[in-house]
């Protein structure tokens, strides 16, 4: 087997944006370096089942909408 074709995994610790540390496994950074996570699963919408809202309010969803909104499905 070659030499030197293995990542170099080591401890980090990751803190997510809630304040709260954990320790894991990792290539990046330095042994005992810090992650310090802007979004994460707590706090961003797409974890947390946001709020829905679509944000084009005269673009390519209103223009469809327009268009075939009045088409039902009849049986």
């Amino acid at each position: 087997m070659k030499k030197d074709t293995h990542p170099d995994y080591h401890m980090i610790t990751v803190k997510m944006t809630d304040g709260t540390e954990y320790q894991t496994r990792s290539t990046w950074g330095k042994e005992g370096d810090v992650m310090t996570l802007e979004i994460d699963p707590t706090a961003h919408p797409a974890w947390t089942g946001g709020t829905g809202r679509m944000l084009d309010a005269g673009g390519q969803v209103a223009k469809f909408n327009k268009r075939f909104g009045g088409l039902t499905l009849k049986r």
